[in-house]
């Protein structure tokens, strides 16, 4: 079977975006990085009839996608760049090469009613975990339950067991492609989440063994157990994962890091949970996407339109776990049970 070029994957992606002729798409980069995928998606717009033209950042920051350094979010090289915001202000669609989530360039681009497509991710996994309308039907079916709840309650058998109040901040859906005005969306990806109230966030999350924390890149190998208390961590306890944990949000020296952030499920079947075991590339879109984990997380919700703005961002994708919205059980054991969000039989063979 012949595989497709990538210029062919990002024009089929760019037409879920909705892009064609007239269309107005930029390619944000920086430097020399992604070159080839500036180039792919702007000769895609140019073959659906769309208008396509690549800003690039002279300044790199190599930290912003977790690949070098510390993943300190929400702070890149476009700040202070007026005119290079408002030209992005001004078309239909931004492809992100840069990684921009969290900031406020990104919040200002969205609120002009310009779409921002974010695409980092190797050309395998972005291969592997190809969008759909169908996924989008089930993420957004998943959106109508998270959003209409008041309470979400998750366990493990390792000991978890939080509870969220719900309702003060917004769903997000991620499946991929974006067509909606002022809509975000990574490629590729297949989840969804919400955040707690600010003050509403108590209990025992325990980090078990296979869990895998973003951005570290690892599976745990002893347990964590974090206190949560009005919507903070309290105290870190474990072994040595712990401690790894505990000292890399100390790192940041700020109050906020222990601020918990989103929660939500995994809904892409083709993602793989064990990619991290052969493939560390990337910033983990498999390990937040698989079908059934709960992506617990700590530190930013500025995406959600809440006050934190640490730097500091973990992301905890979770196996085996049960998770209720107003006590209806929507995974368990981490296994998806509601019929509407189901992967297909047929595609998750």
């Amino acid at each position: 079977m012949r595989v497709p070029t990538f210029t062919e994957m990002c024009r089929e992606e760019l037409t879920l975006c909705g892009i064609g002729e007239g269309s107005t798409v930029a390619v944000l980069s920086q430097g020399k990085q992604r070159s080839e995928y500036v180039d792919a998606f702007l000769a895609a717009a140019e073959q659906l009839g769309a208008i396509g033209f690549n800003v690039n950042l002279p300044r790199s920051a190599s930290s912003l996608d977790g690949e070098q350094g510390a993943w300190e979010v929400g702070e890149t090289p476009l700040a202070g760049n007026r005119p290079a915001i408002e030209a992005l202000k001004q078309v239909d669609l931004v492809i992100d090469t840069v990684f921009l989530l969290f900031s406020k360039e990104q919040l200002e681009i969205q609120e002009s009613g310009t779409r921002v497509l974010l695409c980092i991710e190797p050309l395998e996994h972005i291969r592997a975990m190809a969008p759909s309308a169908r996924l989008r039907e089930r993420v957004e079916a998943g959106a109508e339950l998270l959003g209409s709840a008041q309470t979400l309650r998750f366990t493990n058998a390792a000991g978890s067991d939080v509870t969220y109040k719900l309702g003060t901040y917004p769903v997000i859906t991620q499946y991929g492609y974006t067509d909606t005005p002022g809509r975000w969306d990574h490629w590729p990806s297949g989840f969804l989440f919400t955040g707690g109230a600010d003050d509403g966030v108590d209990g025992t999350v325990v980090i078990a063994p296979g869990d895998i924390v973003f951005p570290f890149k690892s599976y745990v190998q002893t347990p964590i157990e974090l206190t949560i208390a009005a919507g903070r961590i309290e105290r870190i306890a474990g072994g040595l994962d712990a401690d790894l944990l505990r000292e890399y949000m100390a790192s940041f020296k700020d109050p906020n890091a222990y601020g918990i952030s989103h929660i939500g499920w995994g809904m892409l079947e083709t993602a793989q949970w064990s990619i991290l075991a052969y493939d560390r590339r990337g910033m983990g879109m498999h390990g937040r996407s698989f079908y059934g984990n709960v992506l617990f997380s700590t530190g930013p919700n500025g995406e959600l339109g809440g006050p934190n703005e640490t730097l500091c961002h973990v992301d905890v994708p979770m196996r085996n776990c049960t998770l209720y919205l107003d006590d209806e059980p929507i995974v368990v054991d981490g296994d998806i049970v509601v019929d509407a969000l189901k992967a297909d039989e047929l595609a998750r063979a």
